[in-house]
């Protein structure tokens, strides 16, 4: 039997063709109501085919990340000292990378603008999938005011001026931005990754004479501590501590099929892209880590606001040129992330709206085809976010978000793996439902880490979960979009099911 997998080959027709008529305006199953749409709805609602190939895909996932290079990460330092840190970040790029492999396998499968919703909505049902859609959107609309505080920081070493006109400034610049158009605003993003890989580039070149081994171990060590140490300083709850920060090395990456529908081939390039994007950050991540206090000193680089700048001040001097160029030219790589998240959120808004989980009004498109109030509310909403100027907390609420998204994406991964056997995958995970089930252990342990580094963030991200779901619960499901796509793949799966049942009765 043939099995109509990818976004471009939905239409009406087809839907009808599987069986399932639009002719009445509400359906229901048990748990939502589902309401029909005319053809002009989501003619309002589309996305610039063919605007990312591999290549700016793998961009776009450096650029969701690389700030994450740049501040939030030494944080990590002062939780859990070097050797706390160190064994975080290895935890957590085993994590990342099973779950990079495992998510290649579901983007080809299921090109959506959703990502990880329309994972999740395929082995979970409405339910699953909101929850998870509504986890990334808490990682994605927070992630941006962590960064403009960080950008704060950074504008601050080079000409003295932070708060909240730097914060606002940057969100309206690269919010219009977008509004401009998706291929255009990639494009620029691609550039501006170039640039803060060349300031990495240069800082890993700068330091690596300047390493010394001795610098890694220089935390004082907290001797109430179980397990304190000079390499666990803060003893073996460091390595907890400092794992929302070590997250905070990969975070986003997971973002790069948001842009399923707008790239050219996403059977192809959706694998190509985010697994050479997840190399490339290994390698960055390694280099940071390492070489920060390595060369500065552990302690220094805990709690300084511009890691890198820092580590190259202390020591070439404040004045020296490395420092200057890293701060000027590394300023891009905050830049980067922060610009790139603004896209992501803007397309896990629009897919949720589309399809009728959150208000439809925020996914209609203009003429350049860009959701631009899927792009202004969040932005609005992270602005005010960063007025709050604590970034380690917008880093934990952040990570709170993310990996439950991580742990649902993964158990989606191996319950598709086990149910549907049949579904075309053109690009298999190495490893199988393995690769998946040790990410979404890892995960799980990830979650629990927030409430050990603040329980004030953690409390803070259920209150959003606990409004988003009681939207949900008393309104959203029952208005959901019966041709969204993510709706289709479900429907044209359930035909797809009831057809094979019913020719295996007539074979018994």
């Amino acid at each position: 039997m043939g099995h109509l997998r990818h976004l471009r080959d939905f239409d009406h027709d087809n839907y009808k063709h599987w069986g399932y008529s639009m002719s009445h305006s509400r359906t229901s199953t048990a748990s939502v109501d589902y309401e029909t749409v005319d053809k002009a709805y989501l003619d309002k609602r589309k996305l610039k085919k063919g605007a990312a190939g591999w290549i700016l895909l793998a961009s776009l996932g450096v650029s969701y990340v690389i700030s994450g290079d740049y501040a939030g990460w030494n944080f990590g330092l002062a939780a859990g000292g070097f050797g706390g840190m160190l064994v975080a970040t290895i935890l957590m790029a085993i994590m990342y990378t099973c779950m990079v492999l495992s998510i290649a396998e579901l983007s080809s499968s299921l090109p959506t603008a959703g990502g990880g919703y329309s994972f999740a909505r395929r082995a979970f049902g409405p339910w699953g999938g909101y929850i998870t859609g509504t986890a990334i959107l808490l990682e994605y609309a927070i992630a941006p005011a962590a960064i403009a505080i960080f950008i704060g920081g950074y504008v601050n070493e080079l000409i003295g001026l932070n708060g909240p006109l730097v914060y606002a400034a940057f969100y309206a610049l690269f919010v219009g931005i977008h509004l401009w158009g998706a291929g255009e605003a990639l494009k620029i993003m691609m550039g501006i990754t170039a640039l803060a890989v060349i300031a990495i580039v240069v800082f890993a070149v700068g330091m690596l004479p300047h390493f010394s081994l001795g610098n890694l171990f220089d935390i004082q060590v907290n001797s109430s501590a179980v397990g304190a140490s000079a390499f666990l300083p803060e003893g073996f709850i460091g390595i907890w501590g400092a794992l929302p920060f070590a997250i905070w090395l990969f975070l986003a990456v997971e973002g790069v099929p948001l842009a399923a529908e707008e790239a050219g081939d996403p059977a192809r390039d959706m694998p190509r892209g985010i697994i050479t994007a997840m190399l490339v950050l290994l390698v960055f991540g390694a280099c940071v880590l390492l070489l920060a206090p390595g060369g500065a000193g552990a302690a220094a680089m805990s709690e300084h606001a511009a890691p890198l700048v820092g580590a190259l001040q202390a020591v070439y001097g404040i004045d020296s040129w490395a420092a200057g160029f890293v701060n000027l030219v590394g300023l891009a790589g905050l830049i980067a992330s922060f610009f790139s998240i603004i896209y992501g959120y803007s397309r896990q808004t629009f897919a949720l709206s589309r399809a009728g989980y959150l208000p439809r009004w925020l996914s209609v498109t203009g003429g350049r085809k860009v959701p631009f109030l899927a792009l202004i509310v969040p932005g609005v909403i992270g602005f005010l976010l960063s007025l709050t100027g604590k970034g380690d907390l917008m880093i934990t609420m952040a990570v709170f978000g993310a990996t439950i998204s991580y742990a649902m994406m993964t158990l989606a991964h191996i319950l598709l793996r086990r149910r549907e056997p049949e579904l075309e995958r053109p690009y298999r995970t190495p490893g199988g439902t393995l690769t998946s089930g040790v990410a979404f252990v890892l995960a799980i342990v990830a979650f629990l880490s927030t409430f050990v580094v603040s329980v004030e963030a953690a409390l803070w991200s259920a209150v959003f979960y606990a409004v988003m779901l009681a939207y949900f619960g008393f309104y959203s499901r029952h208005h959901l979009v019966a041709q969204a796509p993510e709706e289709e793949f479900e429907a044209i799966a359930l035909a797809e099911r009831e057809l094979s049942g019913e020719v295996a009765t007539k074979g018994a």
